[in-house]
């Protein structure tokens, strides 16, 4: 009698995974050419509809009953729902090619509105200024020689005196700034939680005010300036006139450049609230068993506050100072509405302003902007590339 085989029989065939073949096959999937094309058309139609409605809203506010509550309800409808169909589009168009094009192009496809409008908004008005900078003063024609517009500024003293109001605000204002905000930063730590709560508050108050208001304000209340024998209602002048002495028109002393000092003042008051949140912020993260460990080595407060808590918020301290830097290189409305540049308190943005509005200088002022644009690139350049380091560390 023969034993049976426990060898299993001879396997004829693999059984075949759908799912497995159905992921085989969308991998594999070729073009749609019918969905691209109804993809691409879609959103060109969207953006001309889009458009041609933005404009009809410029043009013809008459078919909205010259309405604006109806345009902005309509408007705000219409970019939020075109945006939405815009991209819905493009999704269809972008699944409707082979599935590795679809990989490599779905991030790129939906990044691209964003980076047309930075083309549009800053890249191409950057280099038509670079263009114009080398125009007559109505942009009709280049100038002869092209680069006539810088020659005029690099041979005018005012030029020059301005270039000097603006090294000083630059290496004045952003580290009296910092260091204020440092000092009041660490001394509002010490405090009680109410107690800290309420100074901050009350530092960080001016911030809410625009530098128009703020130097109308110091102006009113610290430098104004009334003739002998009037009520002095200003500080500055107050404090002479009980002392016996002749007021002073404060904004008027360019000895030592008195009065753009003066003026730096006005914006420290208003940055000095922002670099103190921030380093505040920072000083907050310090560990406190570093502090702690400086303590029990015998350490001081104040070799504690430049040895262990400065070196760690030295990343906050230079970000904090690089935007005041930034902010201060186009300082402009604290110049214009108390001095208007007079008396050697000229800056390069209130240079711009005049010749271009004043003078009507619009080559000239184009230049003038492309001068502070090269002055601030390798700032703003150093700026991205500190910013890179700080994430690369987290």
């Amino acid at each position: 009698m023969s034993t049976p085989s426990s060898t299993p029989p001879p396997v004829t065939g693999v059984p075949v995974n759908r799912e497995t073949s159905e992921v085989a096959t969308a991998d594999n999937r070729g073009l749609q050419p019918l969905k691209v094309l109804a993809g691409v058309v879609g959103a060109a139609f969207t953006l001309w509809f889009m458009g041609n409605l933005f404009l009809a809203f410029a043009y013809y506010p008459q078919w909205f009953f010259n309405n604006k509550v109806v345009m902005a309800i309509l408007a705000l409808v219409v970019g939020v729902g075109g945006a939405a169909l815009f991209f819905w589009f493009v999704n269809m168009a972008i699944e409707g090619l082979p599935r590795r094009l679809e990989h490599g192009l779905m991030p790129y496809a939906f990044l691209l509105p964003g980076f047309s409008l930075i083309g549009l908004m800053l890249l191409y008005p950057t280099i038509q200024t670079i263009n114009f900078s080398f125009a007559n003063r109505t942009s009709t024609a280049y100038m002869d020689p092209p680069w006539a517009n810088y020659t005029y500024l690099f041979t005018n003293a005012g030029f020059w005196s301005a270039i000097l109001n603006n090294v000083l605000w630059i290496v004045i204002v952003p580290a009296v700034t910092v260091a204020l905000g440092v000092v009041i930063a660490v001394l509002a730590d010490k405090l009680s939680a109410a107690g800290e709560k309420w100074s901050k508050s009350f530092i960080f108050l001016p911030m809410a005010i625009s530098f128009v208001a703020a130097s109308a304000i110091w102006q009113t209340t610290v430098y104004g300036y009334q003739p002998p024998g009037q009520p002095q209602t200003a500080l500055l002048n107050a404090i002479r006139g009980a002392m016996g002495q002749e007021p002073l028109a404060w904004l008027s002393i360019d000895t030592g450049r008195l009065n753009s000092l003066l003026l730096m003042v006005i914006l420290v008051w208003l940055q000095v609230g922002f670099a103190m949140v921030l380093l505040s912020s920072a000083i907050k993260g310090v560990p406190d068993d570093t502090l702690e460990a400086a303590r029990i080595d015998g350490a001081s407060e104040l070799k504690i506050f430049f040895q262990v808590i400065i070196p760690q918020i030295k990343g906050t301290i230079v970000t904090v100072f690089i935007t005041i830097l930034i902010l201060v290189m186009k300082v402009f409305d604290i110049i214009y509405v108390l001095t208007n540049g007079n008396n050697n308190t000229d800056v390069i943005a209130n240079m711009f302003f005049r010749e271009m509005f004043t003078n009507q200088q619009a080559g000239r002022a184009t230049a003038i902007v492309v001068i502070l644009l090269v002055a601030i690139l390798p700032v703003l350049i150093y700026q991205v590339k500190l910013f890179r380091e700080q994430e690369a560390v987290r």
